[in-house]
């Protein structure tokens, strides 16, 4: 199998080469295009009430659809994300990743997709209550609104409400005011979240409450 991103940073979209007997998964309205030899079938995401779950606390599709490659020769699978921007193709080695809601593109068949209680602060800087979480071995595939950026954090750091993609689970993440509170009513900033912890964190350069925000000013 071979996975090659296009398109980066803005139109990002991921081209699957799926060999005989291979098979990859991906959300229910990820594929823009794939070979007509290539077998698409639709599932529940994890099975019905997992599924569930997943739809109203991860943010993710209720089905997910699984393509298999039943041929003898290399069919092609193009996927694509919902929103403007990168996307990032990471591969797991028996560790696990927290992914906010709507960022999972697809994965190996291999990679597990569960849920992740994320607390109160993480609803209150609007990334709701739970979080998409990936374990196991083999390629995840997620997109961001804009460029992604990777980082790598050993103490502490601050990252703006609506801009975190993706964080290791054992970092613990605290909601704050960004500065007092007169320069987070004033200031424009409001809450940010406090990373503490040591790891990769993947962050994206534009938000979507911001751009709902700026628009919604020129509707009413």
């Amino acid at each position: 199998m071979k996975l090659t991103v296009e398109g980066r940073p803005v139109f990002a979209h991921v081209i699957v080469e799926l060999d005989p007997g291979e098979s990859f998964v991906a959300e229910s309205d990820a594929m823009s295009s794939m070979s007509s030899d290539l077998d698409m079938n639709a599932t529940f995401n994890g099975g019905f009430f997992k599924a569930l779950l997943k739809r109203f606390f991860g943010g993710e599709s209720l089905f997910i659809n699984t393509f298999k490659n039943n041929t003898s020769k290399t069919l092609n699978l193009h996927l694509t994300q919902p929103t403007p921007g990168d996307i990032a193709v990471k591969e797991l080695n028996g560790e696990s990743y927290c992914i906010q809601k709507g960022a999972y593109v697809a994965s190996d068949a291999s990679v597990n997709l569960g849920i992740k209680w994320a607390g109160f602060a993480s609803f209150i800087a609007g990334e709701g209550l739970f979080k998409l979480v990936v374990s196991g071995h083999g390629k995840v595939v997620f997109g961001a609104y804009g460029g992604i950026i990777e980082k790598e954090i050993n103490g502490e750091y601050i990252v703006d409400s609506g801009h975190l993609v993706a964080y290791e689970p054992t970092m613990n993440l605290k909601l704050q005011l960004a500065g007092g509170v007169f320069g987070s009513l004033f200031g424009g900033e409001g809450f940010v979240t406090r990373i503490e912890g040591k790891g990769k964190i993947y962050l994206q350069t534009r938000s979507i409450s911001s751009l709902a925000a700026w628009v919604n000013r020129f509707l009413y």
